[in-house]
């Protein structure tokens, strides 16, 4: 898998990217890229107990996709989508909820955008199955962190799905990674654990476009990257004429278009996007949570949720996106009237973005963290963490939308009807992939069949 890394386009094995490009065959590790991507289609088909495209067509066609938007630290579900106007102050919080387009349902006033959309959204208020850890290690693989694991660990949900779907398009990768590089370890997209390298994200960040482009370039360096494309376009060139005279098979043809193609780098351009359609996602807010936040990866992009909608347009199958951070054990009310709304204002504008494509019953989006805060206000206007119960929002994938899913208690303090798992959402999020959680299994480096999580239920109220 090519990563991206300083000044340099770099490969696993540490050649530079115009050394690979001048590897007789695209060799990479020992092996060509044809040969790899023959070995992972043909790891697909044979894999005991694993459902393929040769067997189930739903995996390919349509192309569905999965958005995860993750929220580390645990947002406030009591003043975003749970809140309690008639419970004790030092409970209630500052906010009002508000009416919504569903009648009978209510949100937080900081959320007027979803509040009025709130027909192509569904919100669970009783989000149960929470580990207590601040990690994102639940909300990516649906497991435990210290739950007993394979010995490489537990795949992300992209990777999962990588692995069992394949590419949409030879040229772009099942599974993007747009979140930002967080301060915070625990709170960064986890890999692909034992599914190995082969189905890692391909990660984004502000310095891998960057450095896509060129800036501060010498005549030296000018003429190094004009040579590269001049080589680069036969290279091109020369692939066509093997291709249309029989001369290369589909896997190599899949491997040239994975390096020649700029299918991926034009979709993460959002210069080619209709400026009133990237206006309408909201302007992004490096400091929204106090200065110095963007270069710890706390800050509020909205920007990223647009890439994300042209990502999956571009054949991607899953997206995971981080957005700031809600750890707000201090100054809880002051900070969510600064992030929420930025927020509110991205989901929005996905899903209103989606319906208008009509993506709407392809494309699963997921809102939630790793657990919810404390009901009591503590002593710094702060909520503390919250394993108990907490809440997420969902929409697309053609689910029955405009519907609140289980109760709380008084004080949003525990689930009192309809608990909802975390492994329920993704098994609902697999089952809109058209992927069975109750019959697929992956084998590990032992062989071993594993499931892709340990429950099956689907939240049947979406379904």
């Amino acid at each position: 898998m090519l990563t991206f890394e300083g000044q340099k386009f770099q490969l696993c094995d540490k050649l530079p990217r115009r050394s690979f490009l001048q590897v007789g065959g695209l060799a990479m590790g020992g092996l060509s890229l044809p040969e790899i991507l023959r070995a992972e289609d043909e790891s697909r088909r044979t894999s005991p107990g694993l459902k393929t495209a040769t067997q189930s067509s739903s995996l390919r066609s349509p192309h569905r996709a999965v958005i995860m938007i993750y929220l580390g630290g645990g947002p406030p579900h009591q003043d975003m989508l749970d809140l309690k106007p008639d419970a004790p102050s030092e409970t209630r919080g500052e906010f009002q909820p508000i009416a919504t387009k569903v009648p009978g349902i209510q949100i937080s006033e900081l959320m007027p955008r979803v509040a009025a959309m709130m027909d192509k959204f569904a919100v669970i208020r009783s989000l149960v199955g929470s580990e207590g850890r601040h990690d994102s290690a639940e909300c990516y693989t649906g497991r435990w962190l210290m739950s007993p694991q394979p010995e490489r660990g537990w795949p992300a949900i992209g990777s999962t799905i990588s692995r069992l779907c394949g590419p949409v398009d030879p040229a772009v990768p099942p599974f993007v990674d747009l979140s930002q590089r967080m301060k915070y370890q625990g709170w960064n997209t986890k890999g692909s654990g034992y599914l190995g390298s082969a189905h890692a994200p391909i990660r984004y960040d502000g310095a891998t476009v960057r450095n896509m482009k060129l800036r501060d370039v010498s005549v030296e360096r000018l003429h190094q990257r004009t040579q590269l494309l001049r080589s680069l376009d036969r290279f091109r060139r020369d692939a066509d004429t093997q291709l249309a005279t029989g001369g290369l098979d589909s896997y190599t043809e899949q491997a040239m278009g994975i390096l020649t193609s700029p299918k991926l780098v034009e979709a993460l351009d959002l210069e080619r996007e209709d400026p009133q359609v990237r206006a309408r996602y909201g302007k992004d807010a490096p400091d929204a949570l106090g200065e110095g936040q963007l270069a710890k990866g706390y800050a509020a992009l909205t920007s990223r949720l647009l890439l994300a909608r042209r990502a999956v347009e571009a054949g991607v199958r899953c997206v995971t996106c981080s957005f700031a951070q809600f750890d707000w054990h201090t100054n809880n009310f002051s900070r969510a009237r600064r992030v929420i709304p930025l927020l509110d204002q991205g989901i929005a504008a996905l899903v209103e973005d989606l319906h208008e494509r009509g993506l709407e019953n392809d494309v699963t989006v997921v809102v939630w963290g790793e657990f919810g805060r404390s009901p009591k206000i503590n002593n710094e206007a702060g909520r503390d963490h919250w394993p108990p119960v907490h809440a997420a929002l969902l929409a697309g994938g053609g689910m029955k939308t405009g519907q609140v899913i289980g109760k709380t208690s008084g004080q949003a303090e525990e689930a009192i009807d309809r608990p909802v798992h975390m492994q329920e959402v993704f098994a609902t999020m697999y089952h809109n992939l058209g992927i069975d959680v109750a019959s697929t299994t992956i084998p590990d480096d032992t062989g071993r069949p594993l499931y892709l999580i340990d429950r099956h239920e689907l939240i049947r109220e979406l379904v």
